[in-house]
């Protein structure tokens, strides 16, 4: 049997269920790098070029990781667009030229083109393609596929229910494993998802805030200095865009003068508009990467148009402290609660 290896970096906290089951589907074994730790990002940082923002420079320390594990090949997609009108970070698509480059001993790259602005028949020939790496019949491939557009639907009903990506992650697998569906091959052997938070579910939080950021930011624990989790333990309640309405959050981003063009931001912008007209929503939390040109733009017109509810910018890099990080944290949820007894 075959294995497949995931970085678990970038779109992995969107799409693993997705990729998981297909590649399940096609009679492969799925491995997933360790959840991300301090010598992966040294590793990334060591391999990936400066201007690179640190999202992608934590990617490239997974693929080393995986390398490690000597697997047969590596998922790492071109990734152009995944809907309608909208597009992804322009480094997403040289993503596989970047990892040959510059990984040595770099396994077999699975780099298929993902645009779904090309229509559907274009992303069908490329899942063809893959399906041919494992001897799979083109009925075998549409049938993995659709398994895995069923999975997702489960994995964002999970999300919507209250739990953050990584958390619905490690639902998805338990719930999978109770099913019978082939768990996933951990390289590290702690667990999918880096282990639970319980304290989501039965958190009596006297604050809610509302946390935007990209997935692969936020739900890093690493990149993100844990940042849900230490919300969690300060009593707050935490609200993320997948927790909410798809069609809530496009229909705020839809207020905008111009369309957004970036998937994500268009997101980010369509749930910060929501959660400041959400009178539930006690503070809004922006988790920023330096040197993302995306997060510069979106993350100043978030700063703009939440104008009523508290809100705090928190830009990060591979030098930011944690130290630092967790006095602003306190700060904010220490003013938000004074504004409260005010009001």
């Amino acid at each position: 049997m075959k294995t497949v290896g995931i970085p678990r970096g970038l779109f992995y906290y969107y799409y693993y269920p997705l990729w998981k089951t297909f590649f399940a589907g096609l009679g492969a074994r799925v491995v997933v790098s360790p959840v991300t730790n301090r010598r992966i990002v040294d590793d990334g940082i060591l391999t990936a070029v400066d201007e690179a923002c640190l999202p992608v420079k934590v990617y490239y320390g997974h693929v080393k990781e995986l390398c490690r594990q000597g697997v047969d090949f590596i998922f790492a997609p071109r990734l152009v667009s995944v809907e309608q009108r909208c597009y992804i970070c322009p480094k997403f698509m040289g993503i596989p030229d970047m990892l040959r480059a510059q990984v040595p001993g770099l396994p077999p790259l699975i780099d298929i083109k993902i645009d779904v602005t090309r229509g559907e028949r274009d992303l069908k020939r490329n899942m063809y393609q893959v399906g041919a790496l494992f001897g799979c019949t083109r009925k075998a491939v549409d049938d993995a596929y659709r398994a895995g557009a069923e999975e997702m639907k489960r994995f964002h009903s999970i999300a919507r229910s209250g739990h953050p990506l990584n958390d619905a992650i490690e639902l998805w697998e338990k719930g999978n494993r109770h099913t019978g569906y082939p768990a996933c091959s951990p390289a590290t052997g702690t667990g999918v998802a880096g282990g639970s938070q319980e304290t989501a579910a039965g958190c009596s939080a006297s604050l809610t805030v509302g946390v935007l950021g990209h997935g692969y930011s936020v739900y890093d624990p690493v990149i993100s200095m844990d940042l849900v989790k230490r919300l969690r333990e300060m009593g707050c309640k935490v609200v993320t865009p997948e927790m909410l309405d798809p069609q809530e959050v496009e229909n705020q981003a839809s207020t905008l003068p111009k369309r957004m063009f970036w998937s994500l931001g268009k997101k980010m912008i369509g749930s910060g508009l929501w959660m400041e007209q959400e009178a539930s929503i006690d503070g809004v939390i922006y988790l920023a990467c330096f040197g993302c040109g995306p997060d510069s733009l979106v993350g100043e017109i978030v700063e703009r148009r939440v104008s009523h509810t508290p809100f705090m910018l928190l830009t990060v890099d591979e030098h930011t402290g944690e130290a630092g990080i967790v006095t602003r944290l306190e700060a904010f949820c220490d003013m938000i609660t004074r504004r409260r007894r005010l009001a």
